[in-house]
């Protein structure tokens, strides 16, 4: 039986990225061939519906408008091939029929966002309304707002279905062609079913906890007057379900104008831009109903037998993944998948049964590969295209060309890009990524690199997101090309900028990036800025950026002359500023100014490579100052024990005066947290030090004799200090250090490391236990000399030793 066409317009409603409501449209529109087309979305996107039908064209996309006087306020109308209104612009372009965009205009609803009602964008399809249209919608600024009627939910529950997903699935999403031969079903019966239940709902919901509702559907109504004025009712319109209802209501013209009267306006742009399955899906972020755009696209490009080449399509996947699937796994797959549908209900195999099947059968039972599927397939990775003709700003057409020349493709998934930078392509291909993080394009995040750690080597970690077209459209006021808008806003950047360290690092990025042109305005400011600031912390932050930048000269051929000489006059200075900024400290000041240290140092070792003009005379007063930290008493712990580390590192400490400077910090008549501030500066932080303590034991027997002498009042204290330094070192180092408290002074050597009681030692003339009866005898003699009173503690048992060494360990 066939439904009867219903005078005046086709009404299709439809649930957005569905394949069945996409099957069911063109099945529609093949049946009724209307003179026209209607849809839902911006009117300002009708010059670009032509493109849809272009070759290099393939979804999904997304429609970007964007506010021409504030390119960051956008918005985007994705588009899958499985979309239904995609589905309806291509029936219309391919049959030559008029189609158009009927919804409220972006320029409204962005200037409406930019007011400060309720921003969403509009491809954020309501995740509890997945077949109604997602527009912005406007807060109500002090009336509490109803909660948002779900009518997917309501309709599922009517039907008995806890999940409203999985209701949608068996009633619409599996529903296929029937086979050859089989009776016709009528393709308008599902829509006219859904504007039914629709009907029902707002005539109880009303608008459903969504007021902006009503000026888009009066706006709707508007366009539908126009259209029969032109096609007679010989049109169809493809909208989301739950407008139906008010786009079949009887209004006045009037009446809805008076609905639209006074919106906010601006100036707004439109172009097609590539989407991708990740941001289709609900979880991604934007949310457009939908939690599997790679299954939903499966199930709309394989009507026949879905199942079974989903199958397949998982088991080629595992393979390429050298995991053992075989075609009898395929198999089992399948047959399980039918049965859990038949035990549970369903006309067919859903994804719950496909992923429960591919689980058992093919991963073992095991979620680590099925994670895989998930995201290659069940998500998917697909990144659409759009063709070359389609409108954009000039930036992002230069960009473009760029990454054809480079070959560097965009791309969903995220990938790892090594480069030489002694080749010409993957020196142009860095300067580009910087250009675009300068520019607050991230499509390029600096990676941490496998091979060489040589200045002509870089690793990037590579991920393209349609959130950048926005960025792109962004930066498109700085210039027309990347490297004029990057020049542009690196000099804006440096003029406006407050902190020594922001401008250096600032030079540092115009030198990766080969801006040549703005490098004298960055300059320039920051000799200013570094002639006007007098905080040694400044200047600490501001060199080592600097030094770094001075290592590109050879390999990117740039002249770092000027920056040599900045660099070295900040060096001087902080050689004269930095012993009297390191008194008077608090724990945290400390911590932050010895990591300061360790940048100047490193930067120095570079300053005196790259500028060898002052390379002796800026070494030499460099450990001068190290010196000077070592030997004061009013520098803070952690400060003296790096200074001391750094020169023993470089050669210019002796073991024996390091001991000495240990022995003196590690010293009775020094407070316990001085002592442990020490410790962490001389052997926490830094690379090796734990091995250090393993080649030293003269080292390890001062940490371990000071370790047990430390008051069990005091003890507490100093241990989250002490767990800090040691848990840094690897397990080996920790294991090996343990090892050697165990065994005790150095084998072989017959000199005392300072072994630790209560362990046994094979240096002679030591016992191989701790005899504490005999040690503690000597106690009141010893608190009598030293006029300690009665109240003191005893000498530690050996059981508190291992205590302690395990609390620190």
């Amino acid at each position: 039986m066939t439904t009867a066409r219903p005078a005046g317009p086709l009404l299709l409603g439809v649930r957005h990225h569905g394949p069945g409501s996409a099957r069911a449209v063109r099945a529609a529109l093949d049946a009724a061939r209307p003179q026209a087309v209607l849809i839902e979305g911006p009117p300002e996107g009708d010059a670009l519906l032509p493109l849809a039908a272009d070759e290099q064209m393939r979804p999904p996309v997304a429609l970007l408008a964007h506010a021409v006087d504030d390119p960051g306020r956008a918005a985007f109308w994705p588009l899958a091939s499985f979309s239904p209104e995609w589905v309806a612009i291509r029936w219309a372009l391919a049959h030559g029929v008029p189609v158009r965009f009927i919804d409220l205009p972006a320029a409204h609803s962005l200037a409406m966002a930019e007011e400060g009602e309720r921003e969403r964008r509009p491809e954020q399809d309501d995740e509890r309304r997945p077949e109604q249209d997602a527009e912005p919608r406007p807060e109500q600024d002090d009336e509490p707002r109803p909660v948002p009627v779900d009518p997917i939910r309501v309709l599922a529950e009517t039907a008995g279905y806890d999940d409203p997903e999985r209701w949608w699935e068996d009633v619409v999403e599996h529903r296929v062609p029937g086979p050859p031969g089989a009776a016709a079903t009528d393709p308008l019966a599902a829509f006219a079913a859904l504007g039914e239940a629709m009907t029902a709902l707002r005539e109880v919901y009303g608008d459903g906890g969504h007021p902006r509702d009503a000026v888009r559907e009066a706006y709707m109504r508007i366009q539908l007057r126009a259209a029969r004025k032109e096609f007679g009712g010989a049109f169809a319109v493809v909208c989301g379900a739950w407008h139906v209802p008010a786009l079949e209501a009887r209004t006045t013209q009037t009446a809805d104008r008076a609905l639209l009267k006074g919106l906010p306006k601006v100036k707004a742009e439109l172009t097609w831009v590539p989407w991708t399955h990740q941001r289709l899906a609900r979880h991604s972020g934007y949310g457009a109903g939908i939690d599997s755009p790679g299954w939903y696209e499966h199930l709309f490009a394989s009507p026949d037998r879905p199942v079974e080449r989903w199958m397949t399509k998982v088991a080629g996947l595992l393979r390429d993944e050298d995991r053992f699937v075989s075609s009898a796994h395929v198999i089992e797959a399948v047959r399980l998948a039918d049965t859990l549908a038949a035990m549970r209900g369903r006309p067919l195999a859903g994804l719950s049964e496909t992923t429960d099947a591919v689980r058992a059968v093919m991963c073992e039972g095991s979620d680590v590969p099925l994670a895989l599927v998930r995201d290659r397939l069940v998500v998917g990775v697909t990144l659409g295209e759009v063709p070359d003709t389609a409108p954009a700003v000039p930036l992002q057409r230069d960009l473009s060309r760029q990454q054809r020349t480079l070959r560097l493709k965009p791309e969903a998934s995220e990938r790892e890009l090594e480069l030489d930078l002694r080749k010409d392509t993957d020196a142009a291909r860095s300067r580009l990524l910087h250009r675009l993080r300068l520019l607050g394009i991230s499509w390029g995040e600096p990676a941490a690199g496998r091979g060489s750690t040589g200045t002509f080597r870089e690793s990037w970690r590579l991920h393209w997101e349609p959130e950048l077209y926005v960025r792109v459209a962004e930066a498109g006021v700085w210039g027309t090309t990347v490297l004029s808008a990057a020049t542009a806003r690196a000099e804006s950047d440096a003029l406006a900028a407050t902190a020594l360290a922001e401008v250096t690092a600032l030079a540092e990025r115009c030198l990766l990036a080969g801006l040549t042109e703005a490098l004298p305005v960055v300059m320039r400011v920051l000799a200013d800025r570094a002639a006007l600031d007098a905080d040694v912390g400044h200047l600490a932050d501001a060199l080592p950026a600097l030094a770094r930048t001075l290592r590109y000269g050879d390999v990117r051929a740039t002249d770092t002359a000027a920056l040599g000489e900045v660099a070295a006059g900040l060096a001087e200075r902080i050689c004269v500023g930095l012993p009297p900024a390191c008194t008077g400290l608090d724990a945290d000041g400390a911590a932050a100014l010895r990591r300061q240290v360790d940048g100047v140092h490193t930067a120095i070792g570079l300053l005196a490579g790259a500028v060898p003009a002052v390379a002796d005379g800026l070494r030499e007063r460099w450990r001068s100052v190290l010196h000077r930290l070592t030997d004061r008493d009013t520098v803070a712990g952690v400060i003296r024990g790096r200074a001391a580390r750094l020169l023993l590192d470089d050669g210019h400490l002796a073991q024996d005066e390091a001991a000495r400077l240990m022995g003196l910090a590690l010293s009775p008549g020094t407070p316990p947290a001085d002592a442990a501030a020490w410790i962490e500066g001389f052997v926490g932080g830094a690379a090796g030090g734990g091995m250090l303590l393993v080649h030293d034991e003269r080292l390890l027997a001062l940490v371990d004799s000071w370790l047990t002498g430390v008051p069990a009042g005091t003890f507490t204290d100093v241990l989250p200090l002490l767990r800090r330094t040691f848990s840094a070192y690897e397990p080996g180092v920790r294991r090996t250090l343990g090892e050697l408290v165990r065994r005790g002074p150095a084998a072989g050597t017959g000199q005392d490391t300072g072994a630790v009681p209560g362990r046994e030692s094979t240096a002679p003339g030591f016992g191989p236990v701790l005899d504490a009866a005999r040690a503690d005898a000597v106690v009141p003699v010893l608190r009598l000399l030293l006029g300690l009173d009665a109240g003191t503690r005893a000498a530690e048992t050996s059981e508190q030793h291992e205590e302690r060494l395990g609390a620190t360990g």
